[in-house]
């Protein structure tokens, strides 16, 4: 009997169908300028990520994952990770608006002053980290709670 490849359910079928509509009708949009100029800063974008960002956050997870210690990493390197990726996603969207580069087209557009968003990610990125922080303080006194919890009552 030949196996049956699963399909999902109707409604599943028809979101994924309706994504790919959409994401062909944003390709046509995209590409019906300049073409050539959307495809380079695709090549370019990959190019940047695969050889100089992948290294680079690939090298500051193994230094996290030895400051850590072998017993930490499974347990501990979430703490920092999330907070990292976080923040770097938040620099990587408003790099322009933190670096200051766009400050006065940024102001002709809006009408609103771009100064600020340098002190805001760093406030952000604080407080992602100092929460993270928190956690991995409160992780012991949850765990503990944990083990009390799983503690077979004594007859």
């Amino acid at each position: 009997m030949p196996r049956r490849i699963p399909l999902g359910s109707p409604l599943q079928l028809l979101l994924l169908a309706c994504s790919f509509a959409l994401a062909g009708y944003a390709g046509l949009r995209l590409l019906a300028g300049d073409w050539f100029g959307v495809a380079l800063w695709f090549v370019g974008a990959a190019l940047l990520h695969d050889l100089v960002l992948l290294p680079l956050y690939a090298m500051a997870d193994r230094a996290v994952t030895r400051l850590l210690g072998a017993a930490g990493h499974r347990t501990r390197t979430g703490y920092v990770r999330v907070p990292a990726a976080l923040s770097g996603l938040l620099l990587l969207v408003w790099f322009p608006l933190i670096s200051g580069q766009v400050s006065e087209r940024y102001r002709s557009a809006a009408g609103l002053s771009a100064d600020g968003f340098l002190s805001r990610w760093l406030l952000i990125t604080a407080v992602l980290f100092g929460g993270s922080a928190v956690l991995l303080a409160l992780r012991p006194v949850r765990l503990r709670k944990e083990t009390k919890r799983r503690e077979p009552a004594a007859h």
